[in-house]
């Protein structure tokens, strides 16, 4: 009974469904349309090009909270660009830093 239990459990976490990502272009977003997909969604990846070298793409993962960040990671400030903001408020996910007191 016991195995049927645990192969069932197992069989479920191999045919659930991966959770996508939404990707999306944060020159082409107003601020409060991005800020809006994170509180939604959660999480989401911005991309948008480089300030000091137009032809490069930057991304990363935002983050509404820390609830969507790893159990070693906090959600910390950040900016990215908007359509109508140079310098629009997110979060995203950062290691936290632990000290080390065994010294």
């Amino acid at each position: 009974m016991r195995g049927t239990i645990l192969m069932t459990l197992a069989a479920l976490v191999v045919v659930a469904p991966a959770q996508a990502i939404s990707r999306y272009n944060s020159e082409t977003l107003s601020c409060h349309r991005a800020q809006t997909i994170l509180r939604q969604e959660g999480a989401a990846v911005f991309r948008y090009a480089s300030k000091r070298n137009p032809s490069l793409t930057l991304y990363d993962r935002y983050v509404a909270h820390g609830g969507y960040c790893g159990w070693d990671e906090y959600a910390a400030n950040a900016w990215v660009p908007t359509r109508d903001e140079p310098r629009c408020f997110v979060r995203k996910c950062r290691p936290k830093v632990f000290q080390d007191d065994h010294f």
